[in-house]
């Protein structure tokens, strides 16, 4: 099965364009997409933040999609709060059967819980690599798609309350995943396969390969390892095998999406900017972006 899928990926996808999709990508100006979300402060379901980032990411791609869809719903945490939340989704060429899904969250995390002070792990993450790279690295993806057309239906989902709860007992993550995953029309086909894009704007950018990514769909990882190095970005894209992580791709690949997850954990020295006060643009680059960029771009022609 796992054999059949991957010859089939690459008969329909082998005739991208990676030069052409490394000039449609604009890093630079994805690192200002990165920019304006911090400028509405951390976005932390409940705030006011969070409102008006998920309102600004929504007028961003009803201007380039095809179509946008808006899943909203409500979440009970496990301390009793409600959460108000959003998922979006911008489909291009949505009468396409054949499909690729792209993911990237949107939400920042409530309190810097890794921050080495005190009195900072009680302030929320600004989140401009962990929330704001990804959602700029799709939006990056939009504007391309609006430019020129994708010969395969794309979908850019943009997942909520990710990032809110506690992941070491799984209890209020992943959100938004879980939602879309629990919500998929069942009489519609599959995609081809997903990607989920986190943390990659770090300066110091180098991505290995996921091991949850490899052993659920090994496929989907090499096709895109393969593209990194066509595109002359395999100092990058390491195939090193990195940490197994907990992350967006887990929920879609319960319900039987090849899904792998695109991420950079180590983000500073010994991973310290992660989940701190220390997630700020200075540490993101829009060379990183640009790199990402093309590759996610490239997949996709």
């Amino acid at each position: 099965m796992k054999t059949g899928l991957g010859t089939f990926l690459v008969a329909v996808l082998g005739c991208s364009v990676g030069a052409q999709g490394a000039q449609e990508f604009d890093g630079a100006a994805a690192l200002e997409y990165v920019e304006a979300q911090l400028g509405f402060g951390p976005r932390v379901p409940n705030t006011e933040g969070h409102r008006k980032g998920g309102d600004w990411i929504l007028q961003r791609i009803r201007a380039t999609a095809d179509s946008v869809e808006v899943q909203a719903w409500h979440h009970v945490t496990g301390e009793g709060d409600t959460l108000l939340l959003r998922n979006f989704i911008a489909r291009f060429r949505p009468e396409m059967s054949e499909r690729i899904l792209y993911v990237a969250h949107w939400d920042t995390r409530p309190k810097a819980d890794r921050s080495a002070n005190l009195a900072q792990q009680r302030l929320p993450v600004p989140g401009a690599n962990d929330g704001a790279s990804g959602v700029a690295l799709l939006l990056g993806v939009a504007d391309a798609l609006a430019a020129r057309a994708p010969s395969l239906g794309v979908d850019l989902l943009f997942v909520d309350g990710e990032d809110y709860g506690d992941f070491g007992r799984d209890t209020d993550v992943l959100l938004g995943s879980r939602y879309f995953a629990d919500h998929l029309d069942a009489a519609a086909p599959k995609p081809l396969f997903a990607v989920v894009w986190d943390m990659i704007g770090d300066r110091d950018l180098r991505i290995p390969q996921e091991p949850n990514s490899v052993r659920g769909a090994p496929e989907v990882v090499q096709r895109v390892w393969d593209k990194a190095a066509d595109l002359g970005h395999g100092r990058i894209f390491s195939r090193d095998s990195g940490p197994p992580m907990t992350d967006d791709h887990l929920p879609l690949q319960r319900v039987g999406i090849r899904a792998i997850d695109v991420i950079d954990f180590e983000f500073g020295p010994g991973n310290s900017f992660w989940h701190t006060t220390e997630d700020t643009i200075d540490k993101v680059s829009a060379e990183s972006l640009q790199a990402v960029g093309d590759v996610a771009l490239a997949l996709i022609r």
